[in-house]
């Protein structure tokens, strides 16, 4: 086998998340975001029983804010290092294995699209790779982390509105894209989903729409509302997975979540995290958060299933599996 990068699901050695540190970018969201990121670490290192979390901080400022937070915990690692913002999934390395032992794979990162070009992020991937004692490949295409999900047999899901975007990889086909993900993660099977959640700023990353949950099943959102704005969405996935093969099961969606202008953001409860002893789920205020945290759980038996607020997360774009790139063991 070549190398491949292995399902969430699989055994962890640590890992790689980031300590919220500019004030300019989350203004007074800061505070709240940190108290939410660090709920989920604690989620994952499960009293101990968890995986090891290592966790970046773009200053001294933050490295000592992250140290008052955490200093008691010999399984959470501190890192000085400067950064853009917290979204490793897209920042830091993909992680694989392979007959030889450990890979990682680097791709170009140009701010989703350009919207987001901030200082250090070009460099998370090799550090985090080098701090974890992984050769990093260098890729030069644009893949963010979020962009793709994966179920360990070289099966990748994702859409046609990120990765077939001018705005990351001009004028790349739907075959030159499957080909690069077979040569540089071993992915050979590509089914493609159409757009992503309204409102997403990544342009349609997968990992907000569509989870792999074992080898062939695929768990997508499903709408309860009718005024749910991606219930066409959801549709659309639905019927473009089934007629690829693969077995399909549902959660809630947390349907019509708003900002301060009322206007849908993209709140989404396939947006957790598989840890070692936890999947650890963002819930957002909606009525339909107790039930899908139990539908999370049931399709990981096994692991404890949390539910963790992430609205103060979600104003920086993102949620739990976008602030966390596994590292296997």
């Amino acid at each position: 086998m070549t190398a491949r990068a292995p399902a969430e699901w699989t055994p962890h050695a640590a890992v790689w998340t980031a300590w919220p540190s500019h004030p300019e970018l989350w203004l007074e969201d800061l505070d709240p975001a940190r108290a939410e990121v660090a709920a989920l670490i604690r989620a994952i290192r499960d009293g101990g029983r968890g995986e090891r979390v290592e966790v970046l901080c773009a200053n001294e400022a933050t490295l000592a804010a992250a140290r008052a937070e955490f200093g008691d915990d010999a399984g959470i690692g501190l890192h000085l290092r400067i950064f853009g913002d917290i979204w490793l999934r897209d920042t830091g390395p993909i992680f694989m294995q392979s007959p030889m032992g450990a890979a990682a794979a680097g791709f170009r990162f140009n701010g989703w699209g350009g919207k987001y070009v901030l200082e250090g992020d070009d460099g998370v991937a090799p550090f985090v790779a080098a701090a974890a004692g992984v050769s990093l490949a260098r890729h030069d295409w644009v893949l963010e982390g979020g962009a793709i999900d994966v179920d360990g047999t070289g099966l990748v899901v994702t859409t046609e509105q990120c990765l077939l975007n001018p705005n990351r990889n001009r004028g790349i086909s739907r075959a030159e894209a499957e080909a690069k993900l077979r040569r540089d993660l071993g992915l050979e099977r590509v089914l493609w989903l159409g757009d992503g959640l309204l409102n997403d700023h990544t342009d349609g990353h997968v990992d907000n729409l569509a989870r792999f949950v074992a080898e062939g099943v695929l768990c997508l959102p499903e709408a309860a509302d009718a005024d749910d704005p991606n219930r066409d969405v959801y549709r659309d996935a639905l019927e473009r997975a089934r007629d690829f093969g693969v077995e399909v099961v549902t959660i809630p969606s947390p349907g019509l979540v708003p900002d301060e202008d009322g206007e849908p953001i993209p709140a989404s409860y396939m947006n957790f995290y598989i840890s070692n002893t936890a999947v650890v789920v963002p819930t957002y205020g909606s009525r339909h958060d107790d039930a899908a945290v139990a539908a999370v759980g049931a399709l990981f038996p096994g692991r404890t299933a949390v539910g963790l607020p992430a609205n103060h997360i979600l104003t920086g774009g993102g949620s739990f599996h976008c602030i966390t790139q596994q590292q296997p063991a």
